[in-house]
């Protein structure tokens, strides 16, 4: 078997494990918290903000006098237990990195989230020993929005864009990785809108609804 790319990039929350509707509620608790009214999609506008820039969103249109770093800190609080004891694996993800191991491909992950958070789920797991490498949001202000933390990775990696694919369930996410040369794989979480997916899938190399049929699209690809 030859898989058309030499390794591989692994989004987090949303494609290995089943986190988005906890961000969602940690978005309603920390608004509800500091005496606020809930915004009518926030947690979309904020979905493809990294840590820092969700603070300075959250100081500069809600709460002025507040400081950014106390909103970094309360919301990895609130992050903090769900990571480490309730979030769990979405549904075919051994197999599918057991298809990676047994194919050499080796693989790490870059997230959004926090650093502390990312570790603690990927410990509870079982998961961490087998990630190259975890790159955060905290490593990298831009989150995912600009091409560094992959480009970061495909130096960890040591391969090109062309031989690495990008397995990830967020549009701007696919977006950036398709700018920066990379195959990409899309996989659908429950979370995001119908418009949001087809744009997605459209855009990606190869897009799934769950990591069994992306796996199963990659066997097949590799003939």
């Amino acid at each position: 078997m030859s898989l058309p790319f030499r390794a591989a990039i692994l989004d987090l929350d949303g494609t290995l494990i089943d986190s988005m509707s906890i961000w969602h509620e940690i978005d309603v608790q920390f608004f509800t918290e500091n005496g606020l009214a809930v915004p009518e999609g926030i947690s979309e506008t904020v979905a493809k903000m990294s840590i820092e820039e969700w603070a300075a969103y959250f100081v500069a249109h809600y709460v002025p006098t507040m400081m950014p770093a106390a909103v970094i800190r309360r919301v990895e609080e609130m992050a903090a237990d769900h990571y480490a004891r309730t979030i769990p694996l979405k549904p075919h993800v051994l197999p599918f990195l057991q298809f990676l191991d047994d194919n050499a491909i080796p693989y790490g992950i870059c997230t959004a989230t926090y650093r502390s958070s990312a570790a603690a789920v990927l410990a509870r797991l079982g998961l961490a020993d087998r990630m190259q490498f975890v790159l955060t949001g905290e490593d990298f202000p831009a989150g995912k929005s600009d091409g560094t933390m992959f480009r970061t990775a495909l130096g960890l990696l040591g391969t090109s864009p062309a031989e690495t694919i990008v397995v990830d369930d967020a549009l701007h996410c696919i977006e950036t990785a398709v700018s920066c040369g990379c195959l990409t794989a899309a996989v659908r979480d429950a979370s995001s809108p119908a418009a949001d997916w087809a744009r997605t899938a459209a855009l990606a190399d190869v897009a799934a609804d769950d990591l069994a049929v992306l796996t199963d699209k990659l066997r097949t690809m590799a003939g």
